[in-house]
């Protein structure tokens, strides 16, 4: 139907993923899912193709000269021109930064619905919430890692401060842009695997109905790194190890 390739990629890998799954055979008691979720293939997949986007750019500049000045040795020609701009890096950098945020973004938003108590979810995803915070801390760390992203999306690209008497009085940025995409990667993943957290804790509360084969065997090595949380303890060890986890994946 609505034919964008990262979208349909994405669907096909949801639909690999959830085959078997008891939860998802249930008879269901709500109309629609909330965006976050219901809108997983058309956000993941725009994002998967930006990345394809990006990678094509950097292809072409990988296998394109960027010096200057161009020496072209069997026509006896040495040529000043601009293919050292930076322009078409700093661009593809500027947008993949946006596209990456955005997972982060909608993986916020599915955390703060797991805490939430919606769905017969215990809220903050503890058997006592009023003793225990459970899993609110977590949250607030993505929300401020998410936050922190959107403001690194401002494009370097659209800066420029002319050097050399200003005779380089047009420059890209791209290196500014590239430094601010690596942190926005590291936040994302921070944030996907906060969201990987409350994910394996919430399936335990919906026992003992069990999801896809596949995802139980994830939650199964998951679980060899990262303990279910009964009371109130430091989280932080667990996020790191749940970023690891994600990394061998």
């Amino acid at each position: 139907m609505r034919a964008h390739k990262g979208q349909l990629t994405t669907a096909r890998a949801f639909r690999r993923l959830l085959e078997g799954s008891e939860l998802i055979a249930r008879p269901k008691q709500h109309v629609q899912d909330p965006y976050s979720f219901r809108c997983i293939p058309q956000v993941h997949g725009a994002t998967k193709d930006t990345i394809d986007y990006v990678g094509q750019v950097l292809e072409t500049e990988i296998n394109s000269p960027t010096d200057n000045p161009t020496v072209f040795p069997e026509e006896d020609m040495v040529v000043s021109a601009g293919n050292f701009h930076g322009q078409p890096i700093a661009l593809a950098m500027d947008f993949l930064a946006i596209a990456v945020a955005e997972l982060g973004n909608i993986s916020e938003r599915r955390i703060y619905k797991l805490i939430s108590g919606a769905r017969e979810l215990p809220k903050f995803l503890v058997a006592n919430p009023g003793l225990n915070s459970g899993f609110m801390i977590p949250q607030y760390t993505a929300a401020s890692i998410v936050s922190q992203s959107k403001g690194l999306c401002m494009p370097a690209s659209v800066d420029s401060i002319p050097s050399s008497q200003g005779q380089e009085d047009h420059v890209s940025m791209g290196s500014n842009a590239a430094t601010k995409l690596r942190r926005v990667v590291l936040n994302t993943e921070r944030v996907l695997a906060i969201e990987l957290f409350n994910a394996a804790q919430a399936l335990e509360f919906r026992r003992p109905a069990r999801t896809s084969p596949e995802l139980e065997q994830l939650v199964a090595d998951y679980r060899r790194r990262v303990p279910f949380i009964d009371n109130d303890e430091v989280m932080y060890p667990h996020i790191a190890a749940s970023v690891e986890f994600l990394r061998e994946r």
